[in-house]
């Protein structure tokens, strides 16, 4: 079993690298994998759609998804969100009903912004979103900050531990002959006359 975990950071091993490596290690201790993909500047470098494209490749034997964001004009990056754009555009089908988490990173302000813009990719592909004690957070204005962040780290530790718990219980629904929904077909109502 293996989370996919999509940083939207420019910065390689920055504060948002840090907390889903937090993640990464409290989904091992329940015996989870997870593989951190860094989207960096090829969102905007022309790059984009290979980038999709091996992203889109790696969903299909992912069983779980981590979005994490640092906070940028109180949102999260725009690369992210392009990128994201894509791959729910290309993917939905191995996206669907696999549980998704999202992570703000943040100095200061705009993280609840952030992770309620990552989240709304989950909630209208019909994934289960994995929650923890507090919203998923971190704070510091680098890296080695984001481990001071005491409360921070705990609240990341406890949603690798409730990722790992729901793929876990998908896994075991699956063996026990429970089947997950068929999509239905989607109503589209039009505002406009």
């Amino acid at each position: 079993m293996k989370v996919l975990m999509i940083n939207g950071s420019r910065r390689e091993k920055g504060c948002t690298f840090t907390a889903l490596s937090i993640v990464a290690e409290a989904l091992k201790k329940e015996g989870i994998d997870s593989e951190i993909c860094f989207v960096g500047k090829r969102a905007v470098d022309g790059t984009l759609e290979a980038l999709v494209d091996e992203l889109a490749e790696k969903t299909k034997s992912a069983d779980g998804f981590i979005f994490a964001s640092p906070v940028y004009y109180a949102s999260p990056t725009g690369e992210i969100q392009v990128v994201l754009d894509r791959l729910f555009s290309n993917s939905k089908a191995e996206l669907r009903y696999k549980p998704a988490a999202s992570i703000a990173s943040a100095r200061r302000a705009g993280t609840t912004a952030t992770i309620d813009v990552l989240n709304k990719y989950a909630t209208i592909n019909e994934m289960p979103v994995v929650s923890s004690h507090y919203w998923t957070m971190v704070h510091g204005a680098k890296a080695e900050d984001v481990y001071e962040d005491k409360e921070g780290v705990e609240t990341l530790q406890i949603l690798g531990r409730n990722m790992a718990w729901l793929i876990k219980s998908i896994e075991a629904g699956k063996k026990a002959g429970i089947e997950q929904p068929k999509p239905s077909k989607k109503e589209r109502t039009n505002f406009v006359r």
